[in-house]
C-alpha cells in the first residue's frame, strides 16, 4: 500500500512512513484517524493501461485524484524508444531501434510457429513408415504444415491446416 504526504505530495510505502515516525506506535490496520493524525492519504491501486502503441508503454507517475477525491496511482504513456549516441559517437535512432526491436519479436514468433509446425509434423510421422501408405490428404496435410512459413500473416498470425 502507498500512501500520499499531503504537506509534500510525496508518495511512500507504509513501511516508509513507519520510519518517518520512529517513536509513534501504530495499529495494524491504518484506517481514517490515523491518516488524518499523520497527514496522509491512501493511494489506491489502479490497473495499467494498454498501450494503443507496441512502441510505447506506460509507466507510474505519481498519484492524482479521480472524480471521487480519491488519490489514485497516475499512470503516463512513453516511448519505448530514443535517439541517443552511444560511447562511439554512433547516432541510434528511434526507427533504428523499433525495427531491431520489431525484428526480434518477429524472430521470437516465428521459432514458436516453426516449433509447434514441427510439432504436428512429428504427430503424423508414423503415416510415412514403409509399412504404411500415406493418403493424398495426409501428403496435402503435412505439405501444408511444411508451407506454414510461406503463408500470409507468419509468423503472429498463423492459421493452421487441418489434420484429415
Amino acid at each position: 500500500m502507498e500512501y500520499r504526504i499531503r504537506e509534500s505530495g510525496d508518495i511512500k510505502s507504509q513501511g516508509e512512513i513507519r520510519a518517518m515516525h520512529k517513536n509513534t506506535s501504530f495499529p495494524r490496520v491504518w484506517r481514517e484517524n490515523v491518516h488524518e493524525s499523520i497527514g496522509i492519504d491512501p493511494v489506491l491501486i489502479t490497473p495499467k493501461p494498454e498501450s494503443a502503441s507496441a512502441y510505447k508503454r506506460y509507466t507510474r507517475n505519481g498519484a492524482e485524484q479521480d472524480g471521487n477525491g480519491n488519490w489514485v496511482q497516475a499512470w503516463v504513456e512513453r516511448d519505448m524508444f530514443s535517439e541517443y549516441t552511444d560511447d562511439d559517437s554512433v547516432v541510434h535512432t528511434k526507427a533504428e531501434q523499433e525495427t531491431d526491436y520489431q525484428d526480434g519479436l518477429d524472430a521470437t514468433a516465428a521459432q514458436g510457429v516453426r516449433t509447434e509446425r514441427d510439432s504436428r509434423l512429428a504427430v503424423t510421422d508414423f503415416h510415412g513408415l514403409t509399412d504404411n501408405t500415406m493418403t493424398a490428404a495426409m501428403t496435402t496435410y503435412r505439405q501444408a504444415l511444411r508451407d506454414v512459413p510461406s503463408t500470409t500473416g507468419f509468423p503472429h498470425d498463423v492459421v493452421w491446416p487441418e489434420s484429415p
